[in-house]
Parts: C-alpha cells; sequence; structure tokens
C-alpha cells in the first residue's frame, strides 16, 4: 500500500503480503492475517513491489523494557520532532 498513510494502515508497511488472486486486471486480493483489520481486496494502484532488504543492513528492533507491566523503550536521543494532526511524533535513537 502507498499514498495516504494512516494510523489504522501503518502495520501494512512493516512486511510484504502475498497476492492470494488476481480477480482483474487492476484489481487484486491479498493474503492478510486476521489481525488486520481492513479489506483485503484492493486496486493495483495501492500497492508496491516489496524490496529486499540490503546485504549487511541490520533489521532489528531493540528490545523492550518493561516498567509497570507495560512494555516501553529506553530512547538514547530524540533526534528530531514533529506535530501531525495534532499528534506529537519523535524520531529518536
Amino acid at each position: 500500500m502507498k499514498e495516504r498513510r494512516s494510523e489504522k494502515l501503518t502495520k501494512c508497511f512493516i512486511e510484504p503480503y502475498k497476492v492470494k488472486e488476481i480477480i482483474l486486471s487492476n484489481v487484486i486480493e491479498l493474503e492478510l492475517p486476521s489481525s488486520i483489520k481492513i479489506h483485503p481486496i484492493v486496486n493495483i494502484s495501492q500497492v508496491c513491489l516489496y524490496k529486499f532488504q540490503v546485504e549487511g543492513q541490520k533489521r532489528m528492533l531493540p528490545k523492550p523494557v518493561i516498567i509497570e507491566e507495560k512494555e516501553e523503550f529506553e530512547v538514547e536521543k530524540i533526534l528530531n520532532k514533529r506535530v501531525i494532526r495534532e499528534k506529537k511524533k519523535f524520531l529518536v535513537q
């Protein structure tokens, strides 16, 4: 999925999804996990080709720290901040 990103669809960018069926020349059905609550049939203009990770590039998420029975992450440094739709977003290291 590309363009018009929203909080609801953010998970769609985390991993690639397989094409289950080509319905028309411009419509496909995606194989989505049940946890994603969106319609699996989409226009091909909303789908982009998965690009494999570059050799040597690390894609490791930090381990969360448990504080008061909630998972949290330690932040070394705040690199940047911005406000989108009245919500603060931070770029951290």
